[in-house]
């Protein structure tokens, strides 16, 4: 074919003809379509086998480092030959035969095949006419002979499941209104700032009045979900994963459209706003980002062209056998690029504040969840990925250049080293970790009848022999509340009143102890049962009044974490904390200074037993009133109302290394806090 701006000569085949007409790096033209059968078949559809991607683009993304691609790959409104239509491009190196498939062409394969980019195995064509909402797939016929449909793994809007088509999206035109917010938020969330997280699955948090099926869009969770977390306190919203996901019950942790909102909650759009009107409301956005595994499902990413293209071809580096899910082969520089893109696009199109990285214990070693002779060591003969650890440190170096002010959070469970270290001192660079430990320690400690509490007395000091070693989260998340393990309140032991009043003193501990803050929707109400996905959280349980208080405690604890400095600007400096009575196993107490300078210091005095302990004398660093700021057994929260008073004075009779001390009356099963009154 010539390439010199002259017709080409007309070509004959099976009796029909077709003509290629201009450029053929440019052309508009009719095109001969041959069929895998040999029969040629001629089309009115115009289109080109132009160059739409650049070389800097086909560059960029075989090195990994293109980090805009949901801009220039997949779908995109464009014009050529003054043509409006839609640019399609999709990675598949592999295959034999890519085409594009739609309602335009009624789903034929034949009618649009796409063009092979070999120096990038990227295939791409140009369809004129096309708008937004045209609903698309690839067909790819795969290097072992195998004919899929496949959604587009760039897409940025997909069908409401069960379907599975991508839909051609318009450019993002929403309207920011969070400068003054995007220009703070670092402060807002770094390591000195209080900072408190309400964890919520988007679509079972509330359901629409009246129909117990459906959920609310993104309009409805901004009247709703934005005012009841900020009246309650919450400093950021984190949301399970929104990205599109095939299958509700995995709560959006098996998605498949890194780069698309679920069309479960409405358009892109929609989220823009929700996230616009989270920053009117100094409410920060975390999402859940998932990138370790990915579902087998076939309209996927699973052997995407023939091939394992984004996962291991390995089973034991490539199938994760916990999930029944496939594990990105981050060798691959196209799949960290492919996924640090995807982190970029909600960091940067939809203004969210932060990323929690979902199950990097998985992503760091090769044996995780797995026997001997169940994984491939590393080329050293160790157990850590060393593939994932480079992917981790470019991702969280990359989010700090291209999306300054945003934080990344790591679901980490082991003791990896520096996890939040800066990458430049050989961390992974994170913000924040997840204190596991702490979680499962303190709720093992809470779960047990505190006549056997003195024999755990360490599992709530424990934690703060390493607090202070990563930039920690203490997390109470939806993990804690599902299969099988009950609810926050299920687990504590006793009746009624013990199992609240346990609850209460366990969320004042979690509130002044060092480290942000995250609890799961539902855990403020006291939830009974455990958290069903398929179901609104149980709201008439604020009609007791027991679970109102206990409601009502949380807004009061996260009020006083953001008005008092000692207990938020050193949760990461172990300056600001200072044991007192830490070895009092035999009564269950725990006595704890929160400090911060140019600031008073907090008394923290804990009681893990349902007696009332009277006369308890503890040392205090000034003499003068200690004014009780918050009591969780308070009539007001659901409590007995027992305490020393609303305050007390200390006299200059030394204790516990402090020069004064004051003797205090402990209520039952419940955390109390005390400030010096220094006007």
């Amino acid at each position: 074919a010539r390439d010199d701006g002259r017709p080409l000569a007309s070509l004959q085949a099976a009796g029909d003809t077709g003509l290629f007409t201009g450029r053929l790096s440019e052309a508009v033209a009719y095109v001969l379509h041959i069929d895998w059968h040999g029969v040629v078949q001629e089309t009115e559809d115009t289109y080109s086998f132009g160059l739409m991607l650049g070389e800097l683009d086909l560059h960029l993304f075989a090195e990994g480092a293109h980090w805009k691609l949901a801009e220039r790959f997949g779908a995109q409104l464009t014009r050529m030959d003054e043509v409006e239509g839609v640019a399609f491009s999709v990675w598949a190196p592999n295959a034999r035969r890519v085409s594009v498939i739609g309602g335009f062409n009624l789903w034929d394969g034949r009618r649009h095949p796409m063009r092979l980019r070999v120096e990038a195995g990227v295939w791409e064509l140009f369809v004129p006419r096309l708008q937004p909402g045209e609903l698309y797939k690839f067909e790819v016929v795969g290097a072992d002979g195998s004919t899929t449909q496949r959604a587009d793994p760039l897409a940025r809007a997909a069908e409401v499941p069960p379907a599975t088509a991508s839909i051609v999206a318009a450019p993002m035109t929403h309207a920011w209104g969070d400068a003054d917010w995007m220009a703070g938020r670092a402060a807002r969330q770094a390591a000195d700032a209080p900072v408190s997280i309400y964890e919520v699955h988007a679509a079972s948090w509330l359901r629409p009045d009246g129909n117990p099926e459906g959920v609310l869009d993104w309009d409805g969770l901004a009247r709703r979900l934005i005012p009841y977390a900020v009246d309650l306190g919450f400093t950021h919203l984190e949301l399970m994963p929104i990205m599109e996901h095939p299958f509700g019950g995995s709560w959006g942790y098996q998605p498949l459209g890194q780069f698309a909102p679920s069309s479960r909650f409405g358009p892109a759009e929609g989220f823009a706003r929700f996230v616009d009107a989270c920053h009117a409301a100094k409410l920060g956005v975390i999402l859940d980002w998932v990138p370790a595994h990915f579902p087998t499902d076939i309209h996927g990413l699973a052997h995407f062209d023939g091939t394992p293209l984004y996962e291991h071809a390995d089973p034991r580096e490539g199938f994760h056998q916990d999930w029944n899910t496939l594990i990105y082969n981050l060798g691959r520089r196209e799949v960290q690029g492919f996924l640090i893109s995807s982190a970029l696009w909600w960091l940067n199109t939809f203004h969210v504040d932060g990323l929690r990285v979902d199950a990097v214990a998985s992503m760091l070693y090769r044996d995780y969840s797995r026997k001997a002779g169940e994984w491939t060591p590393n080329i050293h003969g160790g157990r850590e990925n060393l593939e994932s650890v480079d992917f981790l440190k470019r991702l969280n170096s990359i989010v700090a250049e291209y999306a300054p002010g945003a934080i990344t959070l790591a679901e980490e469970s082991t003791a990896w080293p520096g996890v939040t270290a800066p990458v430049a001192e050989g961390g992974l660079g994170f913000d924040y970790k997840w204190n596991m430990g702490w979680m499962h320690d303190t709720l093992h400690y809470m779960e047990q009848d505190p006549i056997h509490r003195s024999w755990s007395h360490n599992e709530l000091t424990f934690g703060l022999v390493y607090a202070f070693s990563e930039t920690f989260v203490l997390p109470l998340s939806h993990d804690e509340v599902v299969h099988g393990k009950g609810s926050l309140i299920g687990k504590m032991p006793g009746d009624t009143w013990r199992k609240l009043a346990n609850l209460r003193a366990y969320f004042g501990f979690m509130w002044t102890h060092p480290g942000k803050k995250l609890l799961f929707m539902g855990g403020e109400l006291g939830q009974w049962r455990e958290w069903n996905h398929d179901a609104e959280l149980d709201w008439s349980l604020l009609d007791d009044p027991a679970h109102a208080g206990l409601q009502r405690l949380v807004r009061d604890l996260n009020r006083l974490y953001a008005a008092e400095p000692a207990l938020h600007a050193t949760d990461a400096d172990p300056a600001g904390f200072q044991w007192l009575v830490g070895d009092d196993a035999a009564n269950s107490v725990f006595v704890f200074l929160r400090k911060a300078v140019g600031s008073p210091p907090l008394l923290c005095v804990m009681n893990g037993t349902p007696v009332p302990r009277y006369g308890y004398r503890v040392g205090v660093p000034l003499e003068g009133r200690w004014r009780e700021v918050l009591n969780t057994d308070a009539e007001t929260y659901g409590g007995g109302n027992i305490g020393s008073g609303g305050g007390v004075e200390a006299a200059r009779h030394g204790m516990h290394g402090q020069p004064a001390s004051l003797e205090l009356v402990l209520p039952p099963l419940a955390m109390v806090v005390l400030k010096p009154d220094l006007t």
